[in-house]
């Protein structure tokens, strides 16, 4: 048996003392901008207020002497931001969307007038990001939800960005869950965050067949965003592309999805046919993947907790084409003459070898090879035996997470992923001992515990502690071992 066991204590301390202009960390995003009058002279002393639209939580700054303004840990989301001053009407806009790691730029232009006045402005967050020079694309949640992904990864939606392109790892059996290539580089080159943690399946022989520890569904990424180039100093040591999601977080609404993926042999097409055995027969398919998400309030406001599970069962037959001895091979009755190396003795074309002369184990491996179920060619004696080899799938996984918004100043949250694999793959001369090629059983179990806190010190400066704990245990071995 080979099994890999690994377990990673990863703790990062980020004293984060930073100017108004520094950039965002982890998946957290910005929102900053500036505050003029009608004339374009900046306002100082300004209130500007800004409000998640589905937890109700609301954050504060004032505009400094330059009249900037900057919000340093902005969950992903959808908010509104209100500009109070006195001497002047109210400046509202609503629906600014933050997405993961972005510095969302909201300028406002005050005018005069009571504060009691109010006026609303649409359009008025930047929709380009001119605050960092990153090349790289968000996939929004709406996206991750409704284009279709073959197996359920939403790794596979970073193809949806330039530069990037499938690697030969994703069609290996079994794929390789996050395997791309971007800008020509290998796919261990790249890095996926989740939370704003390292989440690197760290394995050179990676049993777990993904590049990734946790593995969520769609349904519970809130949104990522694929860095090809420039990337931020941040992010150190990658030479492919970074992989920044967030995972969904409940809000003041309890809200949930339920969902089956159905995949059968009724279903599917005959696709292309080999000479095969009379009569054909369809491979078999079998596949179910099927799940649920929950989220919603345990204080509103204050506290938010969210959860997810997907199963998949998988029973599938795929057609192969062996090369096994024949009734007469497998009595020692050859097409050309051999000579026995031991003794020198040559038996000629169609002369039977006394099974005595046998070693023991290659004619208890002979006795028990199948027969062959193709009739073998006059010029070939190749691709005589034709077999519906199945493959078996069965994995579970889940995340649960819950935030906590404990005052102004301070938030945290706690998550825990798992994901448990067991597959199958039956070897081609299934059942006899004689084995076959094939993985045989593998096993994978992968888990990632998070815990994070934010504290929000003074208006251009905050401290991020966040600790994680990841453990990969995975291992194959052969069917018949032992026996």
């Amino acid at each position: 048996m080979t099994a890999l066991r690994k377990t990673t204590l990863f703790l990062t301390i980020c004293f984060f003392f930073l100017s108004a202009r520094a950039y965002g960390q982890f998946e957290s995003a910005e929102v900053l901008g500036t505050v003029r009058d009608a004339s374009g002279a900046i306002i100082a002393g300004a209130t500007v207020t800004l409000t998640n639209l589905d937890t109700g939580i609301q954050s504060r700054a004032t505009t400094d002497a330059s009249g900037d303004y900057d919000f340093f840990n902005v969950k992903v989301g959808r908010y509104s931001l209100t500009v109070e001053k006195t001497g002047f009407a109210k400046f509202a806009t609503t629906n600014v969307r933050v997405d993961v790691n972005a510095r969302q730029r909201v300028d406002a232009a005050l005018q005069v007038g009571a504060v009691s006045q109010s006026i609303e402005v649409t359009g008025a967050a930047a929709t380009l990001d001119t605050d960092s020079s990153e090349h790289g694309e968000v996939v929004n949640t709406q996206q991750i939800l409704e284009l279709p992904l073959n197996g359920r990864n939403f790794s596979d939606l970073t193809l949806l960005t330039t530069n990037v392109h499938r690697s030969i790892y994703a069609y290996a059996v079994p794929p390789r869950e996050g395997a791309f290539n971007v800008n020509g580089m290998r796919s261990t080159y790249n890095s996926f965050l989740l939370d704003g943690i390292d989440n690197n399946a760290y394995s050179t022989s990676n049993q777990g067949y993904s590049n990734q520890v946790a593995q969520p569904s769609p349904d519970a990424i809130a949104e990522f965003k694929v860095i090809t180039s420039n990337y931020s100093a941040e992010y150190g040591r990658v030479g492919g592309a970074v992989v920044n999601a967030a995972m969904r977080s409940g809000t003041n609404q309890l809200h949930g999805t339920a969902y089956e993926f159905l995949r059968n042999t009724d279903l599917n097409a005959a696709g292309f046919v080999f000479p095969a055995a009379t009569p054909y027969v369809k491979p078999p398919l079998q596949r179910n993947q099927f799940g649920f998400t929950v989220g919603g309030p345990i204080k509103k406001n204050k506290l938010f907790f969210f959860g997810d599970y997907e199963g998949y069962r998988s029973l599938q037959r795929t057609a192969d084409f062996d090369t096994v001895p024949d009734s007469n091979d497998q009595q020692g009755i050859l097409p050309e003459p051999v000579a026995d190396p031991a003794t020198g003795k040559v038996y000629q074309a169609g002369t039977p070898i006394p099974v005595s002369t046998l070693n023991p184990f290659a004619a208890k491996v002979l006795s028990q090879l199948p027969t062959i179920t193709l009739p073998s060619p006059t010029t070939s004696r190749s691709n005589d035996l034709e077999v519906l080899v199945l493959t078996r799938d069965f994995s579970n996984k889940f995340d649960t997470k819950v935030d906590y918004q404990i005052n102004n100043k301070m938030t945290g949250f706690i998550r825990y992923s798992q994901r448990i694999d067991a597959q199958y793959y039956e070897p081609d001369l299934s059942p006899s001992l004689a084995g076959g090629s094939g993985n045989g059983n593998v096993k994978a179990q992968d888990e990632n515990a998070v815990l994070a806190y934010t504290f929000t010190v003074t208006p251009s400066s905050l401290l991020d502690v966040r600790l994680s704990y990841s453990h990969i245990l995975g291992g194959k071995w052969p069917v018949f071992l032992g026996t």
